[in-house]
């Protein structure tokens, strides 16, 4: 059996594991099967909710834990058990919907198993597709009201824009103070509000503590400017080639492959083994 050289590999899912059209290829589940079985610890760590996610994670047969909304929220794949959870306050959620609702924004809010959004619209269909998961809609009444008569708590409060305005509307959100929370970027088209006590760093703390592997001899891989704490993180930080060019900037490696051609399958092999 070959020898493991990094005991653990995180990977984020969209736009890194999965291909664009929602796919795994069989070169990454191949990669991800041989990795496990020599004894490595393979977890997926994503913006998705828990619910967007599990199936995904079990339909690679994955064991032990998977790290959902950014790191806010960490579950157990088999039971569905949640080990850890983080939610941003509720005064913070609604003022951050306040604010997205004066912007003019598609919004979502998430709670654990559920969340709610404000607009029925193409975008809306596009990602209950990719996720899977129906949306709970409030269109009766502003979805800041809706969150205010709740109580609600929020994991993270997200924004579908237009790629072309992701930038600009970033920066006019950037203007107001969400206590306890930062804005970050998970795709061209999602911003998202979300707790600075939780990341996907501090996802790959949790997972090595618990696994009893030391962060050097962990690998981080992902797209995204959501996924710098991960990067920042692992003992071996890793860029897709199709991520964003602040990522790379600030990752061990840049990969030559894209979510498209099995990066993380070529990552797992030129990292994941010892070469004895």
């Amino acid at each position: 059996m070959r020898k493991i050289n990094y005991p653990l590999i995180v990977s984020d899912f969209d736009g890194t594991l999965v291909k664009k059209d929602g796919t795994i290829s069989e070169k990454n589940k191949k990669a991800i099967d041989e990795y496990v079985a020599a004894g490595g610890r393979f977890a997926i760590s994503t913006g998705r909710m828990p619910a967007g996610i599990l199936n995904r994670a079990r339909e690679l047969g994955l064991k032990g834990m998977v790290c959902c909304c950014q790191g806010a929220i960490i579950v157990d794949i088999e039971s569905g058990k949640v080990i850890s959870d983080g939610r941003v306050s509720h005064e913070t959620t609604l003022k951050a919907c306040e604010i997205m609702e004066e912007l003019g924004l598609h919004i979502h809010v998430y709670d654990l198993w559920e969340y709610y959004v404000n607009m029925e619209d193409d975008h809306l269909d596009y990602y209950e597709n990719a996720v899977k998961v129906k949306a709970i809609r409030v269109l009766d009444k502003p979805i800041s009201q809706f969150v205010k008569e709740t109580g609600l708590c929020s994991y993270k409060i997200l924004a579908m824009v237009a790629p072309e305005d992701n930038a600009r509307i970033k920066a006019e959100l950037s203007k107001h103070v969400f206590e306890g929370c930062e804005i970050t970027k998970s795709a061209l088209y999602l911003i998202e509000i979300v707790n600075t006590k939780y990341s996907k760093g501090t996802a790959v703390e949790t997972l090595a503590k618990t696994y009893g592997i030391p962060l050097e001899k962990t690998i981080g891989i992902g797209d995204q400017t959501n996924d710098l704490p991960m990067i920042q993180t692992a003992g071996l930080g890793v860029a897709v080639k199709n991520a964003d060019d602040g990522l790379k900037a600030e990752a061990d490696y840049v990969c030559d492959l894209t979510h498209e051609e099995d990066a993380v399958a070529y990552i797992i092999e030129k990292f994941g083994f010892t070469e004895e």
